[in-house]
């Protein structure tokens, strides 16, 4: 009779095939090195500015005599003073008037934008002779520089200018008024148009011809067709671009104040209002101004992107990883 003996062999952890361990941590930490510059660089020319400006909308300046010397003192105290003007007396008029300007700005000309935006992207997306032509002269007034562009709009809005030859009328549009304030609402539309529609034409080239063959099989009409297979197929591409230009528009401050200029009422955004509050040596104030503006524009950027679910860093590829 035989008998065996069972040896117990040290058995070693089985090896994924792949990356080598320790090879993430190493490769994460070089990722980490190269962008370390980058990312110094962002904090130091936003992040910091940022807590600056919101440091110094705490900074209420009160003003004195000194009863020894006679002469004017200056002292400075941390409060919400600057914020509790903003909403009281004299400056919750104007602010109130900041407000709905910049509101009304970004809701009309984002909605007119869009639709010529779309417009031209569809024409520019057709197979036609001079058809890269007509792409580089549509996207000539994006192109512009918004100052220069305030310039030539200031010249087609002079009294004596090209808008009131067309129209045969003597309008004053760069006095107060809602002349004014369209006349904004025109210049703005003409020259960021074609940033959407060039966005919007981005989104269409990449959905596949054989969707619209399909389409055209099943005797789709070209309005069913636009609203039941381009719009669906391009709404990422033009939800993200009308999110840019929502931003850009609460933001705005360079085209009415070198068309219509910074003081008049009709035409004055948030942005102005802290400018022109700077421009008088009242930090504090300018610094709330503009910390209320940047809390709006991010409660407004939440909330399109959360209701209307646009895809700005894409997780829609890949399962929303």
């Amino acid at each position: 009779m035989t008998t065996t003996t069972s040896v117990d062999v040290p058995t070693t952890p089985e090896t994924k095939p792949g990356r080598p361990p320790g090879r993430r941590a190493g490769v994460a930490s070089f990722a980490a090195l190269l962008l370390s510059p980058s990312l110094l660089i962002l904090l130091l020319v936003i992040g910091y500015p940022i807590v600056s400006a919101l440091r110094l909308s705490f900074i209420k300046t009160v003003d004195g005599v000194d009863p020894d010397t006679g002469l004017v003192t200056h002292s400075s105290v941390f409060s919400l003073a600057n914020y509790i003007d903003i909403f009281r007396g004299d400056t919750a008029a104007a602010f109130r008037n900041a407000f709905w300007n910049t509101t009304t700005f970004t809701i009309v000309t984002v909605i007119i934008e869009t639709t010529i935006g779309v417009c031209m992207a569809l024409v520019m997306n057709k197979a036609f002779r001079g058809r890269g032509l007509v792409r580089a002269s549509i996207l000539v007034p994006w192109a512009i520089p918004t100052a220069m562009s305030a310039l030539l709009w200031r010249w087609i809005f002079s009294a004596d200018g090209v808008a009131n030859d067309l129209l045969r009328a003597n309008i004053l549009w760069t006095t107060e008024g809602f002349q004014a304030w369209l006349a904004v609402v025109i210049a703005d539309t003409w020259k960021t148009a074609p940033f959407i529609g060039l966005l919007v034409l981005a989104g269409l080239q990449i959905i596949p011809a054989e969707v619209y063959e399909a389409a055209k099989v099943d005797g789709s009409s070209a309005w069913r067709t636009f609203w039941r297979i381009t719009l669906p197929l391009v709404k990422p591409a033009l939800v993200v671009a009308v999110l840019f230009r929502m931003l850009d528009v609460l933001r705005m401050f360079d085209l009415p104040f070198v068309l219509i200029g910074p003081q008049k009422k009709s035409t004055q955004t948030l942005s102005l209002l802290a400018y022109n509050d700077m421009s008088n040596l009242h930090f504090g104030p300018a610094a709330a101004y503009a910390t209320v503006l940047f809390a709006y524009v991010a409660v407004v950027a939440y909330a399109f992107v959360r209701l209307l679910g646009a895809d700005i860093v894409g997780r829609g590829v890949g399962g929303g990883r």
